[in-house]
């Protein structure tokens, strides 16, 4: 199939049409979680997101090596070089080992990708497993001279960077002039600037995780990890580096400054960053207090949502919208998920039940070419589920006998369904989306049989009665000479 993929690179802003290094190979790099709480809606966006753009990218025939790191010691309160490690806090407050922390919010994070459908990672390196590693590196860039040694931590000289450099050309920060206003503030701790960062920390008496190195005990600033991971498994050049936006600024850029410095060259050819999940407007994450886990989504249990909503429905919610744009929730927004989701299962479900004809009337061709357009179109996942649902509205006239298929072209429209809904979107069909369960089904066509019945003995009370409850409930029910049809609102 030839490739015809275009994608935002996030460092030339623009839409460029994606080439691998090394063909057919395809290095993907992707921040993954701090392990520390809870699975969020927020850690779901990325991982649906890069789980697209690995399912595609796989379909297109490239061999992908997908690594999605595990940040599990470094990373401080406030996203700062100075404070306490997120997941030793959590540590001492549940009076627990670090690793104990980081087992059980691992555990909960792949259990939580699992009911969302995301496909597990070729590598899940942990940051604690590549000390040795993180270390050789801040040497290697003190060798270099774009780092000094400081009461036993080592720092990233940002302004010696930015001379030969462009420190901020990912995120567009004018570097030079937040370093001119900040100037002031020099002297006041152990850094040379304010806006240099952490390679090596030595470790205060009460810090956990610490390790010995040649500078101090201590552990590794945050940003050096996905430096050396993300080299170590894909080499010093790789196709792509994806994150969430929030990272842009200062942890992609710390990545290119640093790297660049201790390999020479810079490692990635496109950054690929999606966009943040808001509240009412607001960032929804947990330093704002506003979060809601997916445990909490799943089972309903949290003050802001008005019932309980299946891991698929979270999936259409987000992939709705485009990965660079902002969702906002709401749980108006999840209904519509909700019975839009069940929509493509109702269609999918009367593809089954259409009869043949010897001759078409409907554009099987086109039909596929607008879904892999949208798809191509850097990733546009609701153009795609938009171009879908105009495929529902053709099904259901052909289903009607409104228009007719051949046994081919029928053949190819359940493929593409199952091409985009399954394979590429990544939708599974759940135990209770299913109308053809045995028992459900059983229990309704048992009501819809009493109503036929009860019409037959002209009980028309009883008969309407059966209909209005099962309406109340979602069910819309459709007399036929030879029965009934019946299927939830929502085709």
């Amino acid at each position: 199939m030839e490739n015809k993929l275009v994608i935002y690179n996030t460092l030339s802003r623009k839409k460029e049409i994606f080439k691998a290094i090394k063909p057919p190979f395809v290095g993907l790099y992707v921040c993954g979680p701090t392990v520390y709480g809870d699975t969020h809606l927020g850690h779901a966006r990325p991982a649906i997101t890069f789980d697209l753009l690995f399912r595609y990218l796989k379909h297109l025939g490239y061999n992908v090596r997908y690594v999605r790191n595990i940040t599990d010691v470094g990373h401080l309160e406030n996203d700062a070089d100075e404070g306490e490690d997120k997941v030793a806090k959590k540590a001492r407050i549940e009076q627990l080992e670090p690793m104990e922390v980081v087992q059980h919010y691992t555990n909960m994070y792949h259990e939580n990708m699992r009911k969302l459908n995301v496909l597990p990672p070729s590598i899940e390196p942990q940051a604690s497993g590549h000390i040795i590693e993180q270390q050789q590196m801040a040497q290697a860039i003190f060798d270099k001279g774009y780092a000094y040694e400081s009461n036993g931590s080592v720092y990233f000289d940002v302004e010696k960077y930015n001379k030969e450099n462009n420190y901020g050309k990912l995120s567009g920060r004018n570097i030079e002039e937040l370093l001119t206003t900040t100037r002031q503030l020099e002297g006041q701790d152990e850094k040379k600037n304010p806006f240099d960062f952490a390679l090596w920390k030595k470790a205060n008496p009460e810090h956990i995780m610490r390790w010995p190195s040649k500078w101090s005990i201590g552990f590794p600033g945050w940003h050096l990890e996905c430096s050396v991971m993300s080299t170590k498994y894909l080499g010093e050049e790789f196709d792509i580096h994806g994150g969430g936006m929030d990272l842009l600024f200062p942890h992609h850029e710390c990545e290119i400054a640093q790297t660049k410095i201790a390999n020479g060259k810079e490692s990635v050819k496109y950054w690929m960053h999606n966009n943040m999940i808001t509240i009412n407007g607001k960032k929804m994450g947990k330093s704002l207090g506003n979060s809601i886990s997916l445990d909490e989504f799943f089972e309903g249990t949290h003050d802001l949502l008005k019932k309980a909503y299946a891991p698929m429905t979270i999936r259409f919610f987000i992939l709705q919208a485009h990965y660079r744009s902002t969702v906002d929730f709401s749980n108006e927004a999840l209904q519509a998920a909700e019975k839009g989701l069940q929509r493509l299962w109702n269609a999918i479900e009367t593809i089954d039940k259409i009869e043949v004809t010897e001759k078409t009337t409907i554009n099987t061709d086109e039909f596929e070419k607008k879904c892999y357009d949208a798809m191509n179109d850097d990733l546009n996942s609701p153009i795609l589920i938009a171009n879908l649902f105009d495929g529902v509205k053709m099904i259901n006239s052909i289903a009607d006998g409104k228009e007719k298929i051949t046994a081919d072209d029928l053949t190819k429209l359940k493929n593409i369904y199952h091409l985009f809904v399954y394979d590429i979107l990544g939708f599974k069909m759940e135990e209770t989306d299913r109308s053809d369960n045995k028992v459900y089904k059983q229990v309704v066509d048992l009501l819809l049989n009493l109503r036929l019945d009860a019409k037959s003995k002209n009980d028309f009370e009883t008969a309407d009665k059966i209909r209005n409850e099962l309406h109340k409930l979602g069910f819309v029910v459709k007399d036929k000479k030879d029965g009934f049809e019946w299927e939830l609102e929502g085709k």
